[in-house]
């Protein structure tokens, strides 16, 4: 399905997705330094930010504070994720349902697809009724398309991440979260494999202003439609500041240089 400007993950065009679901997948771990942000409040208050088109969160943290703030900020519900525990292949299990987000305010469903695992056909079965019941409600579905396994040597290699976005269209997504292919021209490839499924760049480790806001430009060149971020803007002293430089580069097509 195209994803038209009417939809409240997407403004003129594009989109940033402010994800804030590594207190399950990562760990207090990732909150080093940031201790203050192991507050979910303190995410939900960044998400209210002009630049922000979406915040994507597990069940509880919906539950518990999204109510308070679903008049400012838009849902994006993470219905899957595993922890940095399990010492397996990676799989992510479901852990709510579609009717019960949209229940609880969701304008939007986030689901992830490890393609290449061994339990690959199981996830492609479990991702089918989420697909098909976001239909149902009329909310769009973004799919972290991560390649994982033994069989993939290179996660990043050109065709591989061309190949996740090109899955994400194949199962009915309507956005395509992937990780950077290490080339403009190997992202311009994974936008064209992606067809009409907007393409979202993954935000990945922190590293500083000029090197993420420079892989975002550079991105946003080569036809992505915005990022779905995490740590790249909450880990920062000023969160805010990454924000509004984020918003130039993404919605009005700022460099790096313009806004730094």
């Amino acid at each position: 399905m195209q994803v038209s400007n009417d939809s409240p993950l997407v403004r003129d065009g594009k989109t940033i997705v402010l994800a804030h679901d590594h207190g399950l997948e990562h760990g207090p771990k990732q909150f080093s330094g940031v201790e203050e942000r192991l507050d979910p409040t303190e995410a939900f208050d960044m998400a209210t930010h002009d630049a922000v088109t979406a915040l994507a969160v597990g069940k509880g943290l919906t539950e518990t504070y999204y109510p308070s703030y679903d008049d400012d900020v838009n849902l994006l519900a993470k219905l899957n994720g595993g922890s940095d525990l399990w010492m397996g292949e990676p799989y992510s299990p479901q852990n709510w349902s579609v009717e019960y987000a949209a229940e609880l305010g969701a304008d939007a469903i986030g689901y992830t697809i490890y393609p290449g695992v061994n339990k690959e056909p199981e996830m492609f079965e479990d991702f089918r009724p989420v697909q098909e019941q976001a239909r149902e409600h009329g909310l769009p579905i973004a799919m972290w398309s991560y390649p994982r396994g033994q069989a993939i040597k290179e996660h990043r290699d050109r065709d591989t991440i061309a190949y996740a976005a090109r899955i994400a269209l194949e199962l009915g997504a309507d956005f395509a979260k992937v990780k950077y292919p290490r080339s403009q021209d190997a992202m311009a490839h994974a936008v064209d494999a992606a067809a009409g499924t907007n393409v979202l760049l993954s935000g990945g480790s922190k590293t500083s202003d000029r090197e993420f806001l420079e892989l975002v430009a550079s991105c946003i060149d080569a036809g992505v439609s915005g990022l779905a971020v995490g740590r790249n803007v909450w880990q920062r002293d000023d969160p805010y500041a990454i924000l509004d430089k984020l918003e130039a580069v993404v919605f009005e097509e700022a460099s790096a240089d313009e806004v730094l």
